[in-house]
């Protein structure tokens, strides 16, 4: 089952970039779908691929498998970026996790598109620029650089658009801590202007400037 949102944009064969980000998980996979420039990205695609804990694992990774190379079939990406697993002790939710990464990247390597794998702190640095930020504050920004009423849902998809932004401002240069993203600038530029006419601070700034009219989105709902 998957939930998706989708906007009709140039796919990559119109010479842009096309990141396809992914945020692995067996019961919830993100995939947020991402058109560059990194000075103005675009939503392509995004979706939360779902599947039952019912079913055996070998079926629940097929259908993973299947859902993510339609995907890949579709929008043409000429990238793929995946959260990088980490193993923090909860061995029985890492392994799951673990073979979603993979199933994201055998699909990617079918294709022959390259894969990048972007660990937590590195995406919420890219994005945010706090690699401490949490997730809240990075669906916030996420939902600004986009030009987004609200960041999508559930959070999985918002992680996954968060991947696919990380690589295209990656992809123009190897220090993360040099790299400007319009979210980054305009966070930064929220805090001055908080600070500056002291409306409670960077949020209450993004969360106006959100609120303007905005590119919106096609909400297909639930597809089976």
């Amino acid at each position: 089952m998957t939930n998706a949102t989708e906007a009709s944009h140039p796919s990559a064969t119109s010479g842009r970039p096309v990141v396809v980000g992914v945020d692995p998980g067996l019961t919830r996979c993100g995939v947020g779908v991402v058109g560059g420039p990194v000075s103005h990205p675009t939503l392509v695609h995004a979706e939360c691929i779902t599947t039952s804990a019912d079913l055996p694992l070998e079926e629940r990774l097929l259908a993973l498998h299947r859902r993510l190379r339609a995907i890949l079939s579709e929008v043409t990406p000429t990238a793929v970026a995946v959260e990088r697993v980490l193993f923090s002790g909860n061995v029985r939710t890492a392994m799951p996790t673990g073979q979603a990464a993979g199933v994201a990247l055998l699909a990617a390597a079918e294709i022959g598109v390259p894969v990048t794998a972007y660990s937590p702190n590195e995406i919420k640095q890219t994005v945010t620029g706090d690699g401490a930020a949490d997730k809240q504050a990075v669906a916030r920004l996420v939902a600004v650089q986009l030009g987004l009423d609200a960041p999508p849902r559930p959070v999985d998809v918002t992680d996954a658009l968060a991947v696919a932004i990380t690589h295209l401002a990656h992809s123009r240069g190897p220090t993360s801590g040099r790299i400007t993203t319009p979210a980054r600038a305009t966070l930064a530029a929220a805090q001055h202007d908080a600070a500056r006419v002291g409306r409670g601070g960077w949020e209450a700034v993004v969360a106006a400037r959100a609120a303007r009219p905005t590119r919106g989105t096609l909400d297909r709902g639930d597809a089976a």
